[in-house]
């Protein structure tokens, strides 16, 4: 209970020091949500979105779930999704994954967690795919490895949604990428996947696939 009584104590502490920073900053942020980035990663608590980016509440919005997966039959995700491009017109999609993933890391060790394995077949998918060349890596660089690979395919997912599709087929402007988050450094990577149409999205999603997989060549 104590635990509880001090997220109280945390939560007024902070609305204090924002409205003494900014003595309208909450009268601002209820009276409108205009984000211009629509952030889709993992659960992970050590991944908070709006901090890591240096964005304040209202700047992002953002869907989060196990190893950051877009499935077109999850439609809690394609809410988010819907309502941001939509109805938000947000002008940047974020798929951002991060490196010591827990849902990559069970798909790579075959752990067996209960029901959330059938959440993570997704990311197993993903690894077979990928295993000829997942094959010739060492247990942990297979799973840098995974969870790059992984961020990649899920954001050519929500490029073929008929959201996004549809959204690019009436000329709305907006561009899906895909970064990566590292926990020990704090940084962020980008990897080389940006669509801004539907006719791009093989060619981007080709050529960062093949771009990883040199940058393992030369190390």
């Amino acid at each position: 209970m104590s635990s509880l009584t001090d997220l109280f104590a945390n939560n007024e502490l902070w609305a204090r020091r924002c409205s003494a920073r900014d003595p309208g900053f909450f009268t601002r942020l209820q009276a409108q949500q205009a984000p211009r980035y629509l952030w889709i990663g993992c659960s992970d608590s050590r991944v908070p979105a709006n901090e890591i980016v240096g964005l304040a509440p209202g700047e992002m919005f953002v869907h989060r779930n196990v190893a950051n997966v877009v499935v077109h039959t999850d439609l809690n995700c394609l809410s988010v999704l819907q309502y941001a491009v939509d109805a938000l017109a947000v002008a940047h999609v974020i798929v951002t994954g991060h490196y010591g993933c827990g849902g990559v890391r069970a798909v790579c060790d075959g752990a067996r967690l209960g029901l959330i394995d059938n959440w993570l077949r997704h990311v197993d998918d993903v690894r077979q795919r990928h295993r000829d060349q997942l094959s010739g890596l060492d247990s942990d660089a297979a799973a840098r490895r995974l969870c790059e690979l992984n961020v990649i395919e899920q954001a050519r997912h929500v490029c073929e949604t008929t959201i996004v599709r549809d959204a690019w087929l009436r000329g709305q402007a907006l561009e899906v990428h895909g970064w990566i988050y590292g926990l020990a450094d704090g940084r962020l990577h980008d990897l080389g996947f940006a669509a801004t149409r539907q006719d791009d999205v093989a060619g981007v999603y080709d050529r960062s696939i093949a771009a990883l997989w040199a940058e393992g060549a030369m190390r």
